[in-house]
């Protein structure tokens, strides 16, 4: 018999807040987190703006010591992961920490460090290069440190699959618990790919937006659209079997119904030319749910605000839901926060929770221009109150990934 899976805990580091009731409220009110960088010097580059995460001192959540030793995608994930772990109010005496998983993640790990690192060796020598180099870079520390700091001693598998690899990570989690390995996890993901190496990498892809307009640069499904705005921070969430969070009173924010993951088998980069791979597995996710698509009432899209992404994403919902898929509300908060890759889906997941929490369907805000092949209710501009039993969080990345995950709004046993 499957289990059903709760989110007790939520923890966020993004460009529009550095918790989630700052976040949640920026995104409702259609906050902008978009400006021009202040992490690098960007005279150089062709693109000056990110959604850069703001005013946040990390020696308030970390010993200074960690800071100081610590790649910034490693320090995101261990804020957002402090205040899931204690939003959960879990005791760590009272749970069997064997079964205490960890699936956080990130899509490319420690760029920063990279970046400092490979120009020291070529600067200074390889006798310049930190000890710290590997274990700063590789994806997996991500989990690593956040399951030393909790005791975690549960798997820990971070999923690295591009721009899926949050959303990923927090459906593999579910099945894990659902299907009686685990009682408790870590999912999501951490990013911070906001430097000059990063920004040149995906420049030269043209997969960014060059405009350099705050205000017209991520603008998912219009007609104006030409690339994403890079983003960073972290969305980490507790997900726990519903009767061991009932057991101890735990607060429960919403409950996963349904997971899906397909590959398009298509290109490395652009998106399959007729939708199969994304429309599989939201039929698939939807299928494990056991709902009909009529019953979604809302969709935080992968909508990066690229041509090709948003055009074929439209039309996989289309495929999917018919004609109903214009009574649903999709709102791309990417418009918002940007796009931080492997850490987005973990910043949408929760996103897609509070609607179904509160009711209200985020906005795609800076929509103006109407594509004809994108048409369908993007919920322009301002957010819309609606009953929001259940939603979808969809995300694609390089290398044809996608994934779909069904949440439900939580109304007891």
């Amino acid at each position: 018999m499957k289990r059903r899976v709760v989110i007790t805990g939520m923890g966020a580091v993004t460009p529009v807040g550095n918790n989630v009731p700052t976040m949640w409220e920026a995104i409702k009110n259609g906050k902008n987190g978009i400006e021009t960088t202040r992490l690098f010097d960007p005279t150089r580059q062709k693109v000056s703006i990110a959604a850069e995460v703001k005013d946040i001192v990390f020696e308030d959540y970390l010993e200074p010591k960690e800071v100081k030793r610590l790649d910034r995608t490693m320090i995101f994930g261990l804020i957002a992961a402090k205040e899931a772990f204690e939003d959960s109010k879990l005791n760590p005496d009272n749970f069997d920490h064997d079964r205490f998983g960890n699936f956080a993640t990130s899509g490319i790990g420690g760029l920063w460090t990279i970046n400092e690192q490979v120009r020291n060796f070529y600067e200074k020598g390889p006798e310049r290069v930190s000890p710290f180099f590997i274990p700063n870079s590789i994806v997996n520390l991500v989990a690593g440190h956040i399951s030393m700091k909790y005791k975690a001693f549960g798997p820990a598998i971070s999923v690295v699959t591009a721009c899926s690899s949050a959303t990923n990570s927090i459906g593999e989690a579910f099945r894990y618990i659902r299907d009686g390995y685990l009682e408790i996890a870590f999912a999501g993901g951490a990013e911070a790919p906001i430097n000059d190496t990063g920004i040149a990498g995906f420049s030269s892809m043209k997969a960014l937006n060059f405009s350099n307009d705050v205000n017209a640069a991520s603008i998912p499904f219009d007609k104006r659209r030409s690339g994403f705005v890079m983003g960073e921070g972290a969305g980490i969430v507790i997900l726990e079997e519903l009767e061991h969070a009932l057991a101890r009173n735990a607060f429960i924010y919403g409950e996963i119904v349904g997971y899906n993951a397909t590959c398009d088998a298509f290109h490395m980069t652009a998106p399959d030319d007729q939708a199969r791979g994304i429309t599989k597995c939201m039929q698939n996710a939807l299928k494990d749910a056991g709902i009909e698509p009529t019953m979604i009432d809302y969709i935080n899209p992968h909508g990066t605000s690229t041509p090709l992404n948003d055009k074929y994403e439209t039309l996989g919902i289309k495929n999917v839901f018919g004609d109903y898929a214009k009574s649903i509300n999709i709102g791309a908060t990417k418009s918002m926060h940007g796009h931080s890759l492997g850490a987005v889906g973990g910043i949408e997941a929760i996103i897609t929770i509070k609607a179904t929490q509160e009711d209200i369907c985020p906005p795609t805000i800076n929509y103006e221009v109407v594509d004809p092949e994108c048409d369908l209710n993007y919920t322009p501009n301002v957010a819309v109150k609606r009953n929001v039993r259940y939603a979808m969080s969809n995300s694609l990345g390089f290398g044809g990934h996608n994934a779909s995950i069904v949440f439900k709004k939580y109304g007891g046993q």
